[in-house]
C-alpha cells in the first residue's frame, strides 16, 4: 500500500521481533491477532479461509501452512514493531536462520495442548547458540487439555534454566481462558471488563514468580542486587528497566500466554514487547570486516550507512524484492551505495516497510530498523550496501547444507533451460536449495531438506514458470575397474576394395592405484609406429568411458602399449583407435573386472536416547561406524561412520522419521570401494533391463 511518505523511526521506538517455533503452534495466527488488536489491520484474518496478512503466497494459501519468511510492520502507542514470521516446517530451516540473523528478540511460540515439540527444542538451541534474547508465547489455552503450568515446568526440565518465567498467568474458568493476571504489576486483566484484583487463589503463585523475577533484575545492576538483599522495594521505573535489561541480558526469559483466534492476552504481550522486549541498541555492535581490519559497527543514525540484505523473494508483481536491514547510518531513497562483494554502486529509487504482501514508501530508514527495496540491480542474500567512504563486508549468513536430492525429469522436450532459470530464482529466494547437472549421470539433481520443499519447487515451476517436471531417484555414478594384470591382442583388420584397413596391438591392462587412467607404451623396433601413439591412447580414453560389467566408466586403470604391427598402406590412425578398442574390450573381461561403489562419510548429530535406533540403521545400510563422539550440545552425540551413497537416497526424511527430526546430519563423498557381489548382480540386472 503506497501511502503518504512517512518519517523514520529511532532504534530506540524499535522492536525487531522474529516469530518461530514447531509447525502448528499458531505463530501466523498470532501475528494476526497482533496485527488487529493494534488496528493495523481492521480484519482477523484466518489461515483456514487463506486471508491472513503473512502467509499470503499461494502455496501457502493452498497448503495452509507458512513456507517462506514474511514480515508486518506496525505501530502500537509510538512503538514500531518488525514481526518477522518464520516458517515451522523443517524444509525451511533457511528462512528461520534469516529471521533470526536480523530479530533482536526470538518469540518462540508453542501450544499448551501438547508437549514441548521439536520445533520448540530447535528454536531454542537456535536462539542459544546465538546467546540471543528470547521470550516464550503459550497458545491454546481455550483447550480442555491445556495444561499452562505443566508446559512450563516442561521447559524449565527441558531446557535446564529457571530463567524461564512466566509473566502473565492465565485466569481460567470452565476450561476458558477469561483474563490473565500481571505477575511484575501484580494485576489481573479480565478480557471485556478490564484491569481487576488477582484472584485469590493465585496469589501465591504470582508472589513466587515476582520474587523469581525480582532476582533476576537484581542481577542486571550493583545498585539494585543491593536493594533486593536489603529487602527493599523495587519503584515502578526500576522494574520495567530491570526486566528489560535482564530480558536483553538472558538472566530472564518471560512466559506469556494468550488465546490468539479470540485475540485474548494480547494486549498483555504488546504492552510487554513495549516495556521489557530489547531494542536495537540493546543488541550491541555488529562485527565486519573493513579491509583486513575487524571493526565493530554500534547502531547509530548518525554513523556511516551500512546495511545488509537478509532475504530475496522473487514477488511476480513488484520483482525482486530484497529485504534488509539497516545497522548503521541512515538509508535514503534516491541515493547510490557500494555494495562492497560485488565492488558495484547500487542505486536505491524507492524503500518500503514490509506489510505482508503489501508495501509502504518511506523517504528513509534509520540504523536498527528493517525496510525492503526493489528491484535491486546487483545486491543478493547476505550482501553489504555502504557508504563509499566506509565499506565493509559481513561475514555470510550461514545457512546449513541440504543433504536431500531428487532429479528433475522435464516432462516436455527442450524445457531444460527454463527448469534451470526457475529453479535459479527459487535458489534466490532460498539459498538451502541447490541445483547442478551431474556431467555424468546427465540428471538435473536438485537439493534440499525435504519432500515438501522439493515438491513446493514442482508447484512452483508450474504455476510460476510454466513447467511441468517430475522427481525421480538420484542415479549413482558406480565405477568399474580390473583386480589383475593381463595381455591382450587387440586387431582391427578390414579390406573392401581400394585401400583396406589396419591396426594390431599387444596390450598390457593392470590396476593402477592412485589416479584413474594411465597411458604408457614399450614398443620396440618400430612395431607399431610413434605416429599412431596417440590414436592408441585415444581408442583407449574413449572406451574407458564405458565398462563391461553395467556400462560405468573404468577407474584406477595402467594400459602399456607392448607391441603389435602395421600395414604401410592400410594402417591408420583410426585403425589402431579401433584395435585399441578392441584390445580394451577382450582385456576388461580377462582382468577379473568389479562394480566399484561411492561411499561417503556420515555425521549424525543425535541425542543420547536414539543412539541405538541410529547405530542399528547405518548397520542396515551397510554402514561401517567409526565413533562416538560427545556433542558440544547437552545430551546429544556425533555419530561418525562409513556408508555407501546408494544407501542415502532416502536418508533424510528416514533420520526425520526415525527421530521425530530430532537429529541433523551430514554426508560428504570419500571414495570409492568395491561393491559386494549382490550389490554388483542387482546393479548389472538393472542395467540389463
Amino acid at each position: 500500500m503506497k501511502g503518504d511518505l512517512i518519517m523514520s523511526t529511532p532504534a530506540k521506538c524499535i522492536r525487531n521481533i522474529c516469530l518461530i517455533g514447531h509447525k502448528g503452534n499458531g505463530k501466523t495466527t498470532l501475528a494476526e491477532s497482533m496485527l488487529y488488536f493494534s488496528k493495523a489491520t481492521d480484519r482477523l484474518g484466518k489461515i483456514e479461509q487463506g486471508n491472513t496478512i503473512l502467509d499470503f503466497d499461494a502455496e501457502e494459501i493452498k497448503r495452509k501452512i507458512s513456507i517462506s519468511l514474511s514480515m508486518a510492520s506496525f505501530d502500537y502507542k509510538d512503538v514500531k514493531i518488525n514481526l518477522i514470521d518464520v516458517p515451522g516446517n523443517y524444509d525451511y530451516e533457511g528462512d528461520q536462520i534469516s529471521g533470526l540473523e536480523v530479530a533482536d528478540i526470538a518469540l518462540i511460540v508453542l501450544s499448551s495442548k501438547t508437549t514441548v515439540s521439536v520445533g520448540t527444542e530447535k528454536a531454542w538451541q537456535k536462539t542459544e547458540n546465538r546467546k540471543m534474547p528470547r521470550a516464550f508465547f503459550i497458545t491454546g489455552l481455550d483447550d480442555e487439555n491445556a495444561d499452562f503450568y505443566s508446559i512450563v515446568e516442561q521447559l524449565h526440565a527441558k531446557f535446564g534454566s529457571h530463567h524461564i518465567l512466566p509473566i502473565t498467568l492465565p485466569i481460567v474458568e470452565n476450561n476458558k481462558l477469561v483474563g490473565t493476571v500481571n505477575v511484575i504489576t501484580n494485576e489481573g486483566y479480565r478480557f471485556g471488563e478490564g484491569v481487576v484484583p488477582v484472584p485469590a487463589n493465585m496469589q501465591d503463585k504470582v508472589n513466587n514468580y515476582y520474587n523469581e523475577a525480582l532476582e533476576a533484575i537484581a542481577e542486571t545492576d550493583d545498585a539494585l542486587m543491593d536493594k533486593f538483599f536489603n529487602g527493599e522495594e523495587f519503584t515502578a521505573e526500576e522494574l520495567v528497566s530491570g526486566m528489560k535489561k535482564a530480558v536483553a541480558e538472558n538472566l530472564l526469559y518471560p512466559v506469556f500466554c494468550g488465546v490468539p483466534t479470540e485475540v485474548r492476552g494480547i494486549y498483555q504481550l504488546l504492552d510487554a514487547i513495549i516495556h521489557y522486549f530489547p531494542t536495537p541498541l540493546d543488541s550491541g555492535s555488529i562485527e565486519a570486516t573493513k579491509g583486513e581490519e575487524i571493526v565493530e559497527i554500534p547502531c547509530d543514525p548518525a554513523g556511516p550507512t551500512v546495511l545488509r540484505v537478509f532475504k530475496t523473494v522473487a514477488d511476480p508483481f513488484v520483482g525482486k524484492m530484497s529485504f534488509f536491514k539497516v545497522y548503521s547510518g541512515t538509508v535514503k531513497k534516491d541515493s547510490s551505495y557500494l555494495n562492497t562483494t560485488r565492488d558495484e554502486q547500487e542505486k536505491i529509487a524507492h524503500i518500503y516497510i514490509p506489510f505482508g504482501k503489501k508495501q509502504k514508501e518511506v523517504n528513509e530508514l534509520q540504523a536498527g530498523d528493517i525496510g525492503v527495496f526493489t528491484k535491486l540491480a546487483v545486491t543478493g542474500t547476505s550482501q553489504a550496501l555502504c557508504d563509499k567512504d566506509f565499506p565493509v563486508v559481513f561475514a555470510p549468513i550461514e545457512f546449513p547444507k541440504s543433504n536431500y536430492s531428487k532429479a528433475v525429469v522435464s516432462k516436455a522436450k527442450g524445457d531444460e533451460e527454463k527448469i534451470a532459470q526457475g529453479i535459479n530464482r527459487m535458489i534466490e529466494e532460498d539459498p538451502t536449495l541447490r541445483l547442478k547437472v551431474d556431467a555424468e549421470t546427465k540428471q538435473m539433481v536438485l537439493s534440499g531438506f525435504g519432500d515438501l520443499q522439493l515438491d513446493v519447487v514442482v508447484s512452483k515451476l508450474s504455476s510460476k514458470f510454466g513447467v511441468n517436471v517430475d522427481l525421480d531417484e538420484v542415479k549413482v555414478p558406480y565405477r568399474e575397474a580390473i583386480r589383475k594384470k593381463v595381455k591382450v591382442e587387440g586387431k582391427h583388420k578390414k579390406q573392401s576394395g581400394g585401400h583396406g584397413q589396419y591396426g594390431h596391438v599387444w596390450i598390457e591392462f593392470e590396476p593402477l592405484f592412485e589416479g584413474e587412467f594411465e597411458f604408457a607404451e614399450t614398443v620396440f623396433g618400430g612395431a607399431v609406429p610413434k605416429n599412431y601413439f596417440p590414436a592408441v591412447e585415444k581408442g583407449l580414453r574413449e572406451s574407458i568411458t564405458k565398462g563391461v560389467l553395467a556400462g560405468y566408466p573404468v577407474t584406477g586403470l595402467k594400459a602399456t602399449l607392448l607391441d603389435g604391427s602395421y600395414h604401410p598402406v592400410d594402417s591408420s590412425e583410426m585403425a589402431f583407435k579401433t584395435a585399441a578398442s578392441i584390445a580394451f574390450k577382450e582385456g576388461m573381461k580377462m582382468a577379473n573386472p568389479v562394480l566399484l561403489e561411492p561411499v561417503g562419510t556420515l555425521s549424525v548429530h543425535v541425542s543420547d536416547a536414539l543412539m541405538g535406533d541410529i547405530i542399528g540403521d547405518i548397520n542396515k545400510r551397510r554402514g561401517q561406524i567409526l565413533s562416538m563422539d560427545a556433542s558440544e550440545t547437552r545430551g546429544f552425540k556425533i555419530v561418525t561412520a562409513i556408508v555407501p551413497m546408494s544407501e542415502m537416497n532416502s536418508y533424510a526424511m528416514d533420520l526425520r522419521s526415525m527421530t521425530h527430526a530430532r537429529a541433523t546430519f551430514n554426508f560428504e563423498f570419500l571414495e570409492y570401494r568395491e561393491a559386494p557381489a549382490n550389490i554388483t548382480q542387482k546393479v548389472i540386472a538393472e542395467k540389463t533391463e
